[in-house]
């Protein structure tokens, strides 16, 4: 069971690590525990104890035995670009940053593989396995901060899971350091490994629970050829929802299939001033990326939507920074609603099938109880993902809207059970949606995700407190 340290043991632990590691490893100041102390999330207020950057997978399995010993919890941080609070230090913890451990090994071009430490950063793999025309294709807005690490201990999606998937299946191997300060080696660069239990999948978006994650040996694949971009605008969700269905008919391969609301680009155009390339105003609208190897293919089918019904409008980028242009209107968003109000944010993921019905269920549940909040909607809907952000009305406090944003969840979440959906398609549970987790998760599942927390973690001290309560072993 974590402990809360005294003043003089508190003292007596830091001299310690600052012996273990160096001075300059180990912080205190006030800035720093703001800084590291909190993710995304702006809900709960940073109270770390201290925040430790080790160099190595030495260093880390140095710190965890030292808290082990003093009973010190734990709270693993990487790029801290999760919405769930899953990296919040809020009650005396030591964060663990992975921030100096970024280094990256050798490109292996025959098995399509590359090992890299926990630290680095998204991009920088991108920009690392890309002279090798391969690529890691774990994608997303945050990409320039987010961490490898961070994003297997969250098992993160993004833009492009409609056509790679998930983080989960571009993890070949793991290094992790256990809660006794033990390393384990998880199945290196095998592809075939039928030896049993698969460990490597337990450390996968268990948010730091039972394990920390030092190193992976990421997979790779070959960077696509030529991506068109387009924007389409459309009357509705329904609509969204059927221009998928065409999309998913067509003569390409799709990359990635965005939408967001009016509403999203307003707040987008407050905020970065960008224009709508539409000359057609619309509710809805959807970006595509997709690869084609037919000449014409794309051209031919945009005309064909444009020709139809039920598309009012649209335009393909003509190069690339067109391309990125278009893409700036989808990925601006969640920081244009920041920047623009208060949100408070959710992401969910729901059946294809029941997205249509949810929407307008989600719709009149707002009208009748909370009738003055503005709801963005936007989200990676070829996967079933929506992000819901309810925006805080202007000149309601802080404390207020929280009180109603918490009440708006639990109707949220009903909604959700009911469509036989997920809480969280991809920024965890943390300690945000942890009251939340019954409405996805049975009795069963959570009795047996306990025993496994018990059975690697018997003193809880590994970012506790995160998913759901459990008593030590």
């Amino acid at each position: 069971m974590p402990k809360t340290l005294t003043g003089t043991e508190r003292e007596a632990f830091l001299a310690v690590l600052r012996a273990d590691l160096g001075a300059d490893a180990v912080s205190d100041d006030d800035d720093d525990l703001r800084t590291y102390g909190r993710d995304w999330t702006r809900v709960l207020e940073p109270a770390p104890m201290v925040v430790v950057f080790p160099r190595s997978t030495a260093d880390v399995v140095s710190v965890v035995r030292r808290c082990a010993a003093a009973g010190v919890a734990v709270v693993p941080s990487g790029g801290r670009t999760g919405l769930a609070g899953g990296a919040v230090a809020a009650s005396g913890e030591l964060v663990l940053s992975l921030d100096r451990m970024r280094g990256m090994g050798p490109v292996d071009p025959r098995a399509l593989t590359v090992e890299v430490q926990a630290g680095a950063v998204t991009a920088a793999v991108h920009a690392h396995v890309e002279p090798y025309g391969l690529t890691w294709p774990v994608d997303f807005a945050s990409k320039g901060s987010s961490h490898v690490g961070g994003n297997i201990a969250t098992n993160a999606g993004g833009v492009k899971v409609i056509r790679y998937g998930t983080t989960r299946p571009w993890v070949l191997g793991l290094e992790v350091v256990t809660a006794r300060g033990d390393v384990l080696h998880l199945n290196g660069a095998l592809e075939k490994n039928n030896t049993g239990f698969d460990l490597r999948q337990l450390f996968i978006g268990s948010e730091g629970t039972l394990g920390i994650i030092t190193a992976a040996t990421l997979k790779l694949t070959r960077l696509p050829g030529h991506l068109d971009v387009m924007l389409l605008a459309v009357s509705d969700l329904p609509a969204v929802l059927r221009l998928f269905e065409e999309a998913r008919r067509a003569p390409f391969s799709l990359s990635a299939f965005e939408f967001f609301t009016d509403l999203c680009f307003a707040r987008l155009g407050r905020h970065r001033g960008l224009s709508m390339p539409l000359s057609t105003h619309a509710s809805h609208y959807v970006l595509i990326e997709v690869e084609a190897t037919a000449p014409g293919a794309v051209e031919a089918w945009l005309g064909s939507m444009l020709e139809g019904e039920f598309v009012l409008d649209g335009t393909l980028a003509q190069h690339g920074t067109q391309a990125r242009a278009l893409w700036a209107l989808r990925e601006g968003i969640s920081e244009s609603l920041s920047a623009t109000g208060m949100p408070h944010k959710n992401d969910i993921a729901l059946p294809l099938a029941e997205l249509a019905a949810f929407c307008a269920d989600l719709e009149r549940v707002f009208l009748e109880r909370w009738p003055g909040f503005e709801v963005c909607l936007f989200g990676h809907i070829g996967d079933g993902n929506l992000h819901v952000n309810v925006m805080k009305p202007d000149g309601m406090s802080k404390e207020e809207f929280l009180a109603h944003a918490h009440a708006s969840d639990a109707a949220l979440f009903e909604l959700v059970r009911l469509r036989r959906g997920s809480i969280s398609a991809e920024h965890g549970v943390g300690l945000l949606k942890k009251d939340f987790l019954s409405y996805s998760r049975t009795p069963e599942e959570l009795q047996l995700l306990r025993a496994v927390k018990r059975a690697l973690d018997p003193q809880d001290l590994l970012n506790p407190g995160k998913i759901f309560d459990v008593e030590p072993a």
